[in-house]
């Protein structure tokens, strides 16, 4: 069976792993991220290539940004300053001559799920990463939908408060972050003290009250702007991904609020699955292994 390698940039490690075609990761491995030149990502991803260039078929590349998918053009590149307005593959292929693709993070997260994932059954549908921020994807006829200037699904930026358009106080990113989760927390403790996710959601599963109603009040504020992406797009599914989405609770809560909210429109409109993504960790590596394997097929 043909292998590739596969790499996940992000803003402190590059994940790299050679995967089968049917998305079997035989190898896994990481370095530390280059933040200072151009040059010296080059020379990473070099490296890497190097010791799997006589067994690989491509190279496949996730990485933060605005990414034309297309022609393997970076308008930005995330934390990666030095990645701006500069066509990525046209540069990797001088250093390694192979067939390459790279595209945007969380789009490489939906990939995943389009392909060998929980999302492989649908035409139209999204994907809602809890993380930092809030990554998204939407998609289209079976393919990820990045939009005329490649930002489709930039969950982050959509504003949750009419009275307010210009605070990030209100962001999506802001209030369902993971910060967010925190806050609502700690809203819901009276207390200030700092918590992990796995803090939080192990004082949930030993029966902690108020911590679950501090959770909900995250879930419900997810679950309504889950609603507003479903009636703007009429999705069939939505997936959860971010480490928080391997906590069932998590799930649990949103489908509730969710159900909550069609339970009072008052008019029919049809109700999308809210499902985990089947990928978490391996995510972006295996999401960018579907887009190569498409892009050459």
């Amino acid at each position: 069976m043909k292998t590739y390698l596969a790499l996940d940039v992000g803003g402190s490690s590059i994940k790299y792993a050679l995967i089968q075609k049917d998305s079997t990761i035989l190898e896994k491995s990481s370095v530390p991220t280059p933040m200072d030149t151009m040059d010296h990502f080059v020379e990473t991803i070099g490296t890497i290539y190097d010791q799997y260039k006589d067994r690989i078929e491509g190279m496949a590349i996730s990485m933060p940004g605005i990414i034309n998918p297309e022609i393997g053009y970076a308008f930005t590149g995330g934390a990666l300053r030095y990645i701006d307005k500069m066509n990525i593959v046209d540069i990797l292929k001088e250093r390694c001559p192979i067939n390459i693709t790279i595209g945007n993070d969380a789009k490489c997260a939906a990939n995943a799920e389009i392909g060998y994932g929980n999302l492989q059954d649908i035409q139209d549908g999204a994907v809602v990463i809890l993380g930092t921020g809030i990554g998204g994807c939407l998609i289209k006829d079976h393919k990820v939908h990045t939009g005329r200037h490649f930002s489709a699904g930039e969950f982050s930026f959509v504003k949750t408060n009419c009275l307010d358009g210009i605070s990030w106080d209100y962001a999506w990113s802001t209030r369902n972050g993971i910060k967010g989760l925190l806050e609502r927390v700690q809203e819901s403790l009276g207390t200030n003290q700092e918590y992990t996710g796995i803090e939080i959601f192990d004082m949930a599963n030993q029966g902690n009250e108020k911590v679950i109603e501090g959770i909900s009040q995250f879930c419900k504020e997810v679950a309504t702007q889950i609603f507003n992406v479903h009636i703007i797009f009429d999705c069939e599914k939505v997936a959860i991904g971010g480490g928080i989405s391997a906590q069932p609770l998590l799930i649990e809560l949103i489908n509730k609020h969710f159900d909550n909210i069609f339970d009072h429109l008052g008019f029919d409109v049809y109700k999308p699955e809210i499902v985990p993504c089947h990928y978490r960790n391996d995510a972006n590596l295996i999401g960018a292994l579907y887009q190569h394997i498409q892009t050459f097929q």
